[in-house]
């Protein structure tokens, strides 16, 4: 994979095989499929394994006010929600979505292949990371390790210790657990 430029400071982006080299180091068992490239939560699902859920399966928002601020919302693929809402939660008063420019610039990755791991990206700890409440206690959550031609799947617990660990603190957001589509 080809290096690319992430944030003002002009860093280079993690690779998948850093990531792995990361997680590795530090004893966190995880497992990597490798599949066609995947853009949105019904592509994901028509390469899902037949038997195989959707406990775990999520999506990936990244949402930003309008005096900049950012976050990263990690949710079930499922989960309906009203961004105006999440957003008065959060204090934001109103979300849009953030271009590919700050999408690159901010977590290193391209479209599609938003994940909490693109937060490692972010070494000035301008995005707030939040996740959906309802993934908090499933066994296994599956994400892109920082490209969309793969999906990791790794314990909540483990991916919110990984990523404390590295500076970037996760909250748990509250939502109607009755909205799923």
């Amino acid at each position: 994979m080809e290096a690319v430029r992430s944030h003002m400071n002009d860093s280079i982006a993690l690779t998948p095989d850093q990531l792995y080299a990361m997680l590795d180091a530090e004893g966190i068992v995880y497992e990597v499929v490798h599949h066609q490239p995947i853009f949105t939560v019904d592509q994901a699902r028509s390469i899902r394994p037949k038997g195989m859920g959707d406990e775990g399966q999520v999506k990936n928002l990244f949402l930003k006010n309008k005096k900049g601020r950012m976050w990263l919302l990690t949710l079930h693929e499922g989960r309906k929600i009203v961004l105006d809402d999440v957003a008065q939660a959060l204090g934001a008063r109103r979300f849009s979505f953030c271009s590919s420019d700050r999408l690159m610039n901010y977590l290193g990755v391209l479209p599609g292949s938003v994940s909490p791991f693109a937060l490692l990206n972010d070494r000035e700890k301008k995005v707030q990371f939040y996740i959906d409440e309802g993934l908090v206690d499933c066994d296994l959550l599956h994400v892109h390790p920082l490209k969309n031609s793969s999906t990791v799947s790794i314990t909540c617990k483990d991916l919110i210790r990984f990523l404390e660990k590295h500076g970037h603190v996760c909250h748990v957001l509250s939502l109607n657990l009755d909205q799923q589509v």
